[in-house]
């Protein structure tokens, strides 16, 4: 049954949109948001469970848009377009955008990994969203977010991933929880560094691996890189010395990758 228009900006459904722009909220319901056609198209094809989506008749025009209404697993709620633009991130929105619930995924739940990423307290929500689609261009399997950082479900993490995120398994946890995971495995750990051991296009990683990337402002501690099997630097020949995180993750993950 088609549900009616909703024209209020003070609708309950609405606020809760709004509300979720959050991360307390996000938080205490464990939903977040999930914004455009290709994304929400992603979250219904990968599985997740979809709480609610909201569209615009006249904003949705694309015929993947409305073939994609009909495989949501309850009506979808329509809205005017000025309400959809009250809830929009971005400017001149697609028209569509859906309450999604979170998942959580613990070690115990990760089978047949062979390459993974390790991201030490992350802090732009951007590059992990980046890193997570660059995975899934070179068939990584798994990324691991390690003593916090970057909430997963932030809407920068989730638009830069452009759906990675609902496909590639992330889990959060502890560097020791990973360190005892990795080593019980037998993966080797390659550990980043502007002071690595070897330059990274002379090492031929042994699979499995896990790339092991510091955050942005203070890289790898010493205690870390010592946790890693070895550790790689990517030259630089200007004046910069460091390149951004997720450039970086894409040059080595292209590179051990092949």
């Amino acid at each position: 049954m088609k549900k009616p228009l909703i024209a209020s900006l003070s609708n309950p459904l609405v606020k809760q949109v709004r509300a979720l722009r959050q991360k307390k909220a996000r938080r205490e319901s464990g939903l977040f948001l999930v914004e455009g056609i290709h994304h929400v198209g992603e979250a219904v094809e990968a599985g997740w469970e979809v709480e609610n989506v909201l569209y615009a008749p006249d904003l949705l025009t694309s015929k993947f848009a409305h073939e994609l209404m009909t495989r949501l697993p309850s009506p979808p709620q329509p809205v005017t377009p000025q309400v959809m633009e009250s809830l929009a991130d971005k400017e001149n929105p697609q028209g569509i955008l859906a309450i999604v619930r979170q998942r959580q995924t613990p070690l115990s739940d990760l089978r047949n990994v062979r390459r993974a990423v390790a991201l030490v307290s992350p802090q732009d929500p951007g590059n992990v969203g980046t890193i997570l689609r660059t995975m899934d261009g070179i068939g990584a399997d798994v990324l691991f977010l390690l003593e916090g950082g970057v909430e997963l479900y932030h809407p920068a993490v989730v638009r830069s991933s452009m759906g990675a995120l609902f496909w590639k398994p992330v889990v959060q946890t502890s560097f020791g929880e990973f360190v005892a995971w990795a080593r019980e495995r037998k993966f080797q750990l390659i550990g980043t560094s502007a002071h690595g051991e070897v330059e990274y296009h002379t090492l031929v990683p042994q699979i499995p691996w896990a790339l092991v990337l510091g955050n942005e402002q203070k890289g790898l501690s010493r205690e870390q890189m010592d946790a890693c099997d070895v550790t790689v630097s990517l030259p630089m020949r200007g004046r910069c010395s460091s390149l951004n995180l997720s450039v970086a993750a894409g040059i080595l993950l292209y590179q051990f990758g092949k």
